[in-house]
C-alpha cells in the first residue's frame, strides 16, 4: 500500500507576539518586546504551506489556540468578566497575561510525538500529546491540542490518542521536536531516533549548566511504550549539554533526519559514533541503509547553526528520491552557512537541492521551518480517513488567506494585548476556523 509523510504546519494565530518567554531560546529572548505582525506571521506560513503544495507533497494545516488564555488566568485567581479577568492581569501581573496571549502552539513539531502504524503494536498510528511542562505558556497547551489532533484524526480503527505524560519535571516532554523517525519507505517499519537533554532518575547522564534541558530520556521511554514500540525499532540518544548552553533548546535546532538520512551538526550528540553503529545496525536489519550528513564545526559553528536555524529545516524526499533542504532565509544571510550549503548541494550526494523561504516572524521569535510543522506518515487508508479539511488545497489556501486578512491585526505590541477587543477578535477568527477546517467544537469558548 502507498504511503507518505505528511507535513502539517501550525497556522499562526491572532496573538503572534514577541513576549520573550522562552529561557533557553536565544532568538526568543533576544527580540523581546518588540512589536510584532500577526499578519505576515500568518500569511508567510501559509505560503510556506502553499508552495510545499506545488512542489508535490501532501500539505495540512494544524489551528492555532484560543489566545489570551482566560481560563488559565482564571486558575490563577483573576476573577470577573473576561474583560475584568484581563485587565486585572495587566494591572496585576503583566507577565502572566502576557503568558496567556502566547501563540507558540504555532510551532507544531511541539504539538505531539506521532509513531506510524507501521511501527506500532496495535496497527494504527499513534499521537501523544506533549506536555511541555518545562514553559507555563506551553504547558497550557496540550489539551486544546488533544482536542484539535482529535478532529483531525478521529477514526479510532486507524487512530490512537494518548493524553500529554505527567506534568512533572521528571517526564518533561517537548513532542516531535526531539524526535524523527528512519525508515526506507515511509509506509514500512521503521526506526524511531528519541533524544534526550537529561534523565530524570540516573545522575550517570550529564545535564547542562546554564539552560534548562527540556526533554528527559524517561519522557521518551514513555512515549514508545504508550506507542507499542519495539526495542528493536528505537533508539535513544542524548544531546550534548553544551550545545543545550549554546541556544539549543531542542534537538531539531541541531539536527534533522528523514528517510534514511540523518543531518546533523558535529557537536550535536554525546557518544555519536555509539549512536551512529546503533541507528545502521537497526535500520539495516529492516532492510535499510542509514546514511548520515555531519556538519563539521570547523564549517559551521554551533553559534552559526543557532543564529541561522541550519538545521532547523526541513528534509523532504522528492518523487524521484533526491532530498530537498527547507531552509530559512537567514541561512542565506549567514556567509558560513550559506557557503556550506552550496558547497553541500555542489558535491552531487544525498542532498542535492536548498530552498529558501521568508520565515522572519517566526524566526524572530524562536522557530524556523522544522518547528513550524508536524510530521505524520500515512499509508492510503489512513490518508482517506483524515478529516479533509485540514489538507491544504489551492481553494483552502485563498480561503485562509482571505481569513488572515479579514481577522489579523498588522502590528501587535505588548500593551495591545490588554485590550478585552483582542480576545473577541480571536474568538471570532477561531470560530469561523473551525468551520472552515472542519474541525467542530475544539476551543474552551465553544465547549463551555
Amino acid at each position: 500500500m502507498k504511503s507518505c509523510e505528511v507535513n502539517f504546519d501550525g497556522l499562526v494565530g491572532p496573538t503572534h507576539n514577541y513576549g520573550g518567554l522562552s529561557f533557553g531560546n536565544v532568538a526568543s529572548q533576544s527580540n523581546s518586546q518588540q512589536s510584532s505582525n500577526p499578519k505576515e506571521a500568518a500569511l508567510q506560513g501559509l505560503q510556506k504551506m502553499k508552495a510545499l503544495m506545488d512542489m508535490g507533497f501532501v500539505q495540512g494545516v494544524l489551528a492555532p489556540q484560543e489566545r489570551p488564555d482566560v481560563a488559565a488566568l482564571r486558575s490563577l485567581g483573576f476573577s470577573g468578566t473576561d474583560a475584568q479577568v484581563i485587565e486585572q492581569a495587566a494591572r496585576q501581573a503583566m507577565p502572566l497575561l502576557v503568558a496567556s496571549c502566547s501563540a507558540s502552539s504555532m510551532w507544531v513539531a511541539n504539538a505531539a510525538t506521532v509513531s506510524p502504524s507501521a511501527d506500532t503494536a496495535d496497527g494504527r498510528v499513534h499521537f501523544t500529546a506533549a506536555n511541555l511542562n518545562c514553559k507555563y505558556h506551553r504547558s497550557i497547551e496540550h489539551p486544546t491540542t488533544s482536542r484539535v489532533l482529535g478532529a483531525m484524526f478521529a477514526d479510532g480503527k486507524h487512530f490512537a490518542h494518548h493524553a500529554a505524560l505527567p506534568a512533572v519535571a521528571q517526564f518533561g516532554d517537548e513532542g516531535a521536536a526531539n524526535h524523527t523517525r528512519f525508515c526506507r519507505e515511509y509506509g514500512e517499519a521503521g526506526v524511531e531516533f528519541f533524544v534526550f537533554g537529561r534523565s530524570a532518575f540516573d545522575p550517570r547522564y550529564p545535564a547542562p549548566q546554564k539552560y534548562p534541558a527540556r526533554q528527559t530520556l524517561e519522557a521518551s521511554q514513555a512515549v514508545a511504550r504508550l506507542h507499542g514500540l519495539k526495542d528493536d525499532g528505537v533508539v535513544y540518544a542524548q544531546q550534548n549539554p553544551a550545545v543545550i548552553d549554546a541556544g539549543v533548546f531542542h534537538n531539531d535546532v541541531i539536527a534533522v533526519g528523514n528517510g534514511e538520512v540523518l543531518f546533523y551538526h558535529e557537536d550535536a550528540f554525546l557518544n555519536t559514533e555509539q549512536m551512529l553503529a546503533e541507528l545502521h545496525g537497526k535500520l539495516g536489519k529492516l532492510g535499510g541503509n542509514f546514511q548520515s550528513v555531519c556538519v563539521p564545526r570547523a564549517l559551521v559553528s554551533v553559534e552559526d547553526a543557532v543564529r541561522s536555524y541550519l538545521f532547523n529545516s526541513q528534509l523532504l524526499t522528492r518523487p524521484d528520491g533526491s532530498m530537498l533542504l527547507i531552509v530559512p532565509e537567514e541561512c542565506r544571510a549567514n556567509e558560513r552557512v550559506w557557503q556550506y550549503l552550496q558547497g553541500l548541494t555542489a558535491s552531487g550526494g544525498l542532498i542535492r537541492e536548498v530552498k529558501v523561504f521568508d520565515l522572519k516572524q517566526s524566526m524572530q521569535n524562536g522557530g524556523g521551518p522544522a518547528c513550524l510543522r508536524l510530521r505524520v506518515a500515512l499509508n492510503e487508508t489512513e490518508l482517506a480517513a483524515v478529516n479533509p479539511g485540514v489538507i491544504m488545497t489551492a481553494p483552502l489556501y485563498e480561503t485562509l488567506t482571505q481569513w488572515v486578512g479579514k481577522h489579523y491585526r498588522d502590528s501587535l505590541s505588548e500593551t495591545d494585548l490588554a485590550d478585552p477587543q483582542l480576545l473577541l477578535e480571536c474568538r471570532t477568527a477561531l470560530d469561523e476556523l473551525t468551520q472552515i477546517l472542519k474541525l467542530g467544537s475544539v476551543y474552551p469558548f465553544q465547549i463551555n
